[in-house]
């Protein structure tokens, strides 16, 4: 499969493409400007994280288009990408589109500490800092609205949150409560009426002999439930509390 280079791009430095929190490109360290048809193109390419047929990328990014429209846009917006770098930030053949190897992509690595998070039984948390965490907690593309992206954000969110719980759950039992309580409240920020999230806080209090925080967060989160939704805690969550009082 010959590919053609899309983008030509001066300079040995990789691209770093950031789409949590935003979108930004940057190459050397410097910010490089990117029209917003190229910024879709290529936000897009790098939720897919592997060649896609250009036709899929077209009608998805243009669905309100007919193919012809739809592929006219696809032209214009690889048309708009960087052209002042040296190293592609586009691999194109004449059905399929990808990122260039060269381009690092933010998004692809949170997901891979997620996901190695979920998976990994291990015992070690030596390399989870605070910093770490935090870069757990970012939104994808927060001010874009489009369908394809609304999807992506939502996966990416539960994924972020089934991965902050389980860190928490590991730097409890690691004894690192610091850490543990900082993934937990990372998770309630993402979804602050997530019950499983606010029991990992009250564990982590509850583990370091803070009956009075536990119970705080407790009455606070149950006030929340119910001003919101009508609700109350369920009886797991009681149950857990209840050790306050034993």
């Amino acid at each position: 499969m010959n590919v053609v280079q899309v983008a030509p791009i001066a300079g040995p430095s990789r691209h770093q493409l950031s789409v949590v929190d935003g979108f930004e490109l940057r190459r050397g360290g410097l910010e490089v400007p990117v029209a917003h048809s190229a910024q879709r193109l290529l936000a897009f390419l790098a939720l897919q994280a592997r060649p896609v047929l250009r036709s899929y990328v077209s009608g998805s990014l243009w669905p309100d288009s007919d193919i012809a429209h739809a592929n006219a846009s696809l032209r214009s917006a690889l048309w708009r990408l960087p052209t002042l770098l040296q190293s592609p930030v586009v691999s194109a053949t004449a059905t399929h589109l990808a990122l260039s190897p060269s381009v690092e992509v933010d998004v692809q690595q949170v997901i891979g500490w997620a996901k190695t998070l979920l998976k990994d039984t291990g015992d070690d948390t030596s390399s989870w800092t605070f910093q770490e965490i935090d870069r757990l907690g970012g939104e994808l593309l927060p001010d874009w609205y489009d369908d394809w992206v609304t999807l992506e954000r939502e996966r990416f969110r539960q994924l972020r949150l089934h991965a902050l719980e389980a860190l928490s759950d590991r730097l409890t039992a690691a004894e690192r409560y610091g850490e543990a309580l900082h993934a937990a409240l990372s998770a309630v920020a993402i979804e602050p009426l997530r019950e499983s999230a606010h029991c990992r806080v009250i564990a982590v209090h509850l583990r370091e002999g803070n009956r009075t925080d536990a119970l705080d967060h407790y009455r606070s989160y149950e006030r929340l439930l119910a001003t919101e939704l009508s609700l109350t805690p369920s009886a797991t969550m009681r149950s857990l509390i209840a050790s306050c009082f034993e």
